[in-house]
């Protein structure tokens, strides 16, 4: 049985949440020719019942904390190069997790494509957003949108662009 979850967990990483990343992830020979949708550092957020029980579920596994606060019902986990961050009480679902600007680190890039932009090349592809960033501002900011099956997918931009810092 001990071995069944940590199978269970690849299979769904690689065989759900993979193929899902791998379609909206930036790469030039699978998009568009006209799109160069740069969407940034990618997790999946997953809305746990108890922080403290999942985060040491996920020690179990070889997670590390690599940001949070578990006080505040919120951890980042790292594995290789898995993320993932365990939500308590702030999201209704798992959702796929994209962050402009910021390395898997959380560093701030030197270049990106900001969250209004992303959000002006999904709006030319018809594509429905849920909940929209603000358009007249600059910096942290975020949008939503879900996919053909129903699963949410989080674009949260928490720095400012290089260019537009002063």
């Amino acid at each position: 049985m001990r071995y069944v979850v940590p199978c269970l967990l690849t299979f769904l990483l690689t065989t759900v949440f993979s193929p899902v990343s791998s379609m909206l992830a930036s790469d030039e020979k699978d998009s568009p020719k006209d799109s160069k949708m740069q969407l940034g550092n990618f997790s999946v957020s997953l809305a746990v019942k108890d922080v403290f029980v999942s985060k040491a579920f996920y020690e179990k596994l070889g997670f590390r904390q690599s940001g949070g606060d578990v006080k505040r019902k919120y951890v980042v986990m790292q594995n290789g190069t898995s993320t993932i961050g365990l939500y308590q009480g702030m999201f209704p679902k798992n959702t796929l997790t994209y962050n402009p600007g910021w390395d898997r680190d959380c560093n701030t890039l030197p270049e990106f494509m900001d969250v209004r932009e992303i959000q002006q090349e999904l709006k030319k592809q018809d594509i429905k957003l849920d909940v929209a960033a603000d358009e007249t501002t600059t910096g942290p900011a975020f949008l939503t949108i879900t996919d053909p099956d129903g699963n949410p997918i989080l674009i949260d931009q928490h720095t400012t662009k290089p260019t537009q810092q002063k």
